[in-house]
């Protein structure tokens, strides 16, 4: 769906104009809802797949529009996947910036999960909440993890992986994407020197072994 001429050409075109504000905000949601269809996958530096699509959401919930950073040693998943989607703001939300009050996320989903030394941390304006934990023996554990980012790195190991399935189809996890929708699933995952840039998450069960929640002036290094 793109921004079409007859948008423009039914509008008064004079600056200020109520008619011509309300024909460039509709136009602007046109083009990103165009940007989403049109992009279907794009690699990053580990080989994770973006999967770009406009779909259903893997987290169920208005998001703040603060993200977060979450970084780990490694990720070892048992059922993984991978579609896109939109997250919403609330409407008038003071962080939506030029966004609009929605972003372009990739949702990962991972049906069971280790992760060796995990930090997470978020900018609250000049000062950072910052968690870690499983930095022992014991790493943190996840089960039915959906999260939604819009930068992904690490180096990446898939088992019996599956590129351009069609995200509802998914039965690795117990999580689908919308119908349409172009997907990966694999068997498992192995991420080392992970890192992702997120603005929503959601699991069944985390454990956090070894938990420490503080506040300083540095999050967590990429």
């Amino acid at each position: 769906m793109a921004s079409s001429p007859d948008v423009t050409s039914s509008a008064d075109n004079t600056p200020g104009s109520p008619v011509n504000g309300s024909a460039e905000r509709r136009g602007r949601v046109r083009l990103r809802r165009a940007a989403v269809m049109a992009v279907p996958a794009a690699a990053v530096a580990a080989g994770l797949a973006i999967l770009t699509a406009e779909g259903a959401l893997g987290v169920q919930f208005a998001i703040s529009g603060m993200p977060f950073v979450v970084t780990a040693d490694k990720l070892e998943g048992e059922g993984f996947a991978q579609f896109g989607g939109l997250d919403n703001m609330i409407e008038n939300s003071p962080n939506q910036g030029d966004t609009g009050g929605q972003v372009l996320v990739v949702t990962s989903v991972v049906k069971n999960g280790k992760l060796t030394n995990l930090c997470q941390s978020v900018d609250l304006g000049g000062i950072q909440l910052v968690l870690t934990a499983g930095d022992g023996s014991t790493p943190v554990s996840v089960k039915n993890l959906a999260i939604d980012s819009d930068d992904i790195t690490g180096n990446a190991e898939f088992n019996n992986i599956e590129i351009g399935r069609d995200s509802s189809t998914f039965d690795k996890v117990p999580i689908k994407g919308p119908e349409g929708v172009y997907g990966q699933q694999a068997d498992s995952v192995v991420i080392t020197d992970l890192y992702q840039h997120n603005y929503a998450a959601t699991a069944a069960v985390f454990k956090l072994p070894n938990l420490h929640m503080r506040f300083g002036t540095e999050g967590c290094p990429k």
